[in-house]
């Protein structure tokens, strides 16, 4: 199971480098913008773009405790079938 948390931390930290595919199972990945990658031939379950999430925040703890954007995060996995809990 994924946890919020952590993705936002995988986010913030790809801040600049590019977009974070995220795979049902745990993995994840940097990427460039528009890249379709595959793992043991599985699109990602869903692909965030970092600036535009977490670029207004500061520090990484203004991001980790933002009601709205947890609830983003976990919509966005949810909404593709993946399973997502906070810590």
């Amino acid at each position: 199971m994924l946890n919020t948390r952590e993705i936002i931390r995988k986010i913030w930290d790809a801040q600049g480098y590019g977009n974070l595919a995220v795979w049902n199972n745990g993995a994840t990945e940097v990427i460039e913008p528009g890249a379709t990658p595959q793992k043991d031939g599985e699109p990602p379950l869903v692909i965030f773009k970092p600036i535009p999430l977490v670029g207004g925040f500061s520090m990484l703890d203004f991001a980790l405790g933002d009601a709205e954007l947890l609830a983003f995060v976990e919509s966005e996995v949810t909404g593709a079938g993946g399973e997502i809990a906070r810590d």
